[in-house]
């Protein structure tokens, strides 16, 4: 079954809690169910651009109240937007962008743990000047959409058996706009959804669909700008995303995707501002769980809210 049409649904925040405030800049989250516990990573710096980033790992027995798991760092390296990606093994994998240097361009790398709080070495994955942002498994491969850091600017699509060992797949999955962060899903029937950010002078972000092996792609352009996109498959099939929005207030947002109609809906703003977006999602007990950040309280600080959907 692939993705259905979007039903008209309305979303409500039921809870909201700062659960990452002890730098002065936390920000760019990700969020896990993994071993019956929650995992929830972010960055943690003196500012947005600042060159001292690490990654935070806090756990959860219940959502609500939070421990630091650990802490990541590099040597030498600023250590951008971590992403979670479980593997078969029943290893949890962490995908994350390092940048040493003036040039500021972005290497991937990636650690392994067996348990959520210990982790392995980094391992450089993909590319130099590639950042494979976003990825997902489906049948035994992992897919991760990766995007040039440096000139000429595209989108490469990737694929792997064991996650760390990436294959250019489709080496130009999009050009032009600036393509770059994604949310990535697939549905049961193997068909894929890309939520592509774009910025420069055409930013509007575009969805692409596929069908395996992956090799063509379609893409529908949604109209609207929008950063930090993630994508999750709801298990009746409806799509949701977790954006920044740009229009009027900037805001961290969920939203309803229709492929058939190539519409992004917005639901519900979660309470934000300012420097916000990189939501991480996760549908449990009827929950939608979203961890986010955001600047509207003083400081840059890490949330995660509570969202009830009805149809």
């Amino acid at each position: 079954m692939t993705s259905s049409p979007t039903r008209r649904r309305t979303a409500e925040v039921t809870a909201v809690r700062r659960i990452g405030d002890s730098a002065p800049h936390s920000a760019f989250t990700d969020l896990v169910r993994y071993a019956g516990s929650w995992f929830c990573a972010f960055r943690e710096a003196r500012s947005h651009l600042s060159d001292d980033g690490v990654i935070r790992v806090l756990t959860s027995a219940d959502g609500r109240s939070w421990t630091s798991a650990t802490t990541i760092r590099q040597a030498g390296a600023d250590l951008r937007d971590p992403r979670f990606v479980p593997q078969p093994d029943g290893r949890l994998q962490l995908l994350a962008a390092a940048s040493s240097g003036s040039r500021r361009t972005f290497d991937t790398v990636a650690w392994l743990s067996d348990d959520g709080h210990t982790w392995g070495d980094p391992i450089g994955v993909g590319e130099p000047g590639v950042w494979v942002w976003r990825a997902a498994w489906h049948d035994d491969t992992m897919y991760g959409v990766g995007y040039a850091t440096r000139e000429p600017r595209f989108a490469r699509l990737y694929r792997s058996g064991d996650g760390i060992d990436l294959e250019p797949w489709v080496p130009t999955l999009f050009e032009g706009g600036y393509p770059n962060e994604s949310g990535l899903v697939f549905d049961p029937d193997g068909t894929a959804f890309c939520l592509l950010r774009r910025d420069g002078d055409d930013a509007s972000a575009q969805l692409g669909r596929a069908r395996p092996p992956y090799r063509e792609w379609r893409w529908t352009d949604l109209g609207v700008q929008v950063g930090g996109p993630a994508l999750l498959r709801l298990p009746d099939g409806c799509l949701l995303a977790g954006v920044r929005l740009l229009d009027a207030a900037v805001r961290t947002a969920i939203c309803a995707v229709d492929p058939e109609r190539g519409e992004l809906t917005e639901l519900v703003a979660l309470p934000s501002g300012g420097d916000t977006s990189y939501p991480g999602l996760v549908w449990h007990d009827d929950l939608l769980w979203v961890s986010y950040y955001s600047s509207h309280e003083e400081r840059t600080c890490v949330y995660l809210a509570e969202v009830r959907l009805t149809a």
